[in-house]
């Protein structure tokens, strides 16, 4: 017994040294090019210069620019959570800070993860991606359990110890992330074929349907479906067959939506009810469309340089739960289309900044991931705004790193010191790039 044991951990260790080479050996091509530019300059490189090189690869390097919006994003988030709660805090609480406090804690706790997390090497999730998939699909089943929770009627959460929870499915974005990414790079050509695409999005639909199964939690589910439909996009030559696909769904979204307005006036369901809803807000003005219309009436009442910090009237329960999907509202009542605009421009650089270190990943892994975390972060973005324009119907999809949220914001500064790790890599070669520069300058 003993030694089936032994073999069998042996065995393991093998498949797991046998993962982290998958996925260091798919480079990509920025670092293929830089590899046969540089050829010849390196055999050449003096002495000097390559113990230059080796104390700047001996410094930790992180994209500053992209931490410095994370922060600012994550300050001003908690300056406008207590603006849109303090209110409700006090009556429902009977403490303004109620909602700050813990959003406080739960920031220093998620940049502590950030922290922690940009010391690992990237890799090492790649040789454990398909444990930490499965995980987290059983995290979700335990939500199923007695240990599962319930909140405004959606049981989507797992209590923990000390008054705290865990809602899974928020795990199992960055778990799909980490595995689409590592099968990809383990298909290699095959994940551009038809027959690896087909597994790859059975993976995906396995994880889709785990979330609104599990947790009942539709958007999550669209959002991390949608999450591996854009990483095999990056990998696969042809645009044509998605755009194609794209432009089908909406014309099918579209005749489904007309024929929902002229044939449909009630349902049972609730999503049913925010489509209905959505499709005629006023003859739903008080159940199903209230918080959609209030939220309207906050962006239409603080025009474009809003009423000033703190001097909200919506939020003072004319908007269920302000504090959470529907914050946005509540900054453009306060601080303007102009504050608005703001946001959405750190948004855009934050985009930008992790496109930058996905096209300047040393390896398809690294790409990957960078990529998974800008479609994760660029999803959350649009639908919430969607829904808080009235453009989509309301889904629950929480601004990023402004609305409330305890495993939201953790998981979310989890990804992004992933992304540092990766810029730190990115950061070196072009160091490289600029040394190998102007030591063929200075020789010429």
């Amino acid at each position: 017994m003993r030694n089936y044991e032994s073999d069998a951990y042996r065995k393991y260790q093998s498949s797991i040294e046998q993962r982290q080479k998958v996925v260091r050996t798919s480079g990509s091509p920025y670092s293929q090019q830089t590899a046969v530019q540089g050829k010849g300059q390196r055999a050449e490189m003096s002495a000097s210069t390559k113990r230059k090189r080796t104390r700047e690869k001996e410094k930790l390097y992180y994209d500053y620019d992209l931490l410095l919006v994370i922060i600012f994003l994550m300050c001003f988030g908690v300056v406008m959570l207590y603006s849109s709660s303090a209110y409700s805090a006090q009556v429902d609480y009977k403490n303004d800070m109620f909602f700050f406090t813990r959003q406080a804690m739960i920031g220093i706790i998620g940049f502590i993860v950030m922290f922690i997390v940009s010391k690992i090497d990237y890799h090492l999730y790649g040789a454990y991606a398909k444990e930490l998939f499965w995980f987290s699909m059983f995290l979700m089943a335990l939500v199923q359990t007695p240990l599962g929770k319930t909140v405004n009627g959606a049981r989507r959460w797992i209590r923990l110890p000390g008054g705290l929870s865990l809602q899974p499915a928020e795990f199992t974005k960055i778990a799909v992330i980490l595995f689409i990414a590592y099968e990809i790079c383990l298909f290699g050509q095959k994940a551009k074929k038809w027959d690896g695409i087909k597994i790859l999005l059975g993976y995906g639909l396995v994880a889709t349907l785990g979330v609104f199964l599990l947790t009942d939690n539709l958007s999550t589910a669209i959002i991390v479906f949608a999450i591996t439909c854009i990483l095999i996009f990056v990998v696969h030559p042809k645009t044509k067959p998605f755009v194609a696909g794209v432009i089908a769904a909406g014309i099918v979204g579209i005749i489904g939506i007309i024929f929902l307005k002229y044939t449909l006036a009630e349902s049972d369901n609730f999503r049913m009810r925010r489509i209905i809803a959505w499709l005629n807000p006023e003859a739903n003005a008080d159940t199903d469309s209230y918080q959609f219309l209030q939220g309207l009436y906050a962006i239409g009442s603080g025009g474009f340089f809003g009423k000033g910090l703190g001097n909200s009237t919506q939020k003072l329960h004319a908007i269920p739960e302000a504090q959470n999907d529907m914050i946005l509202a509540v900054i453009c009542e306060e601080l303007g289309v102009f504050g608005a605009i703001i946001i959405l421009c750190l948004f855009a650089f934050m985009l930008y900044r992790l496109l930058f270190i996905a096209r300047n990943a040393p390896d398809l892994y690294g790409a990957l991931i960078a990529t998974g975390i800008f479609a994760h972060i660029a999803l959350q973005v649009t639908l919430n705004i969607g829904v808080v324009t009235g453009l989509l119907p309301t889904t629950g999809v929480t601004l990023p790193f402004i609305s409330y949220g305890g495993t939201a914001i953790v998981i979310l500064l989890a990804e992004m010191g992933i992304a540092c790790w990766i810029s730190r890599d990115s950061i070196e070669i072009r160091k490289r790039d600029i040394l190998w520069g102007k030591w063929i300058l200075s020789n010429d």
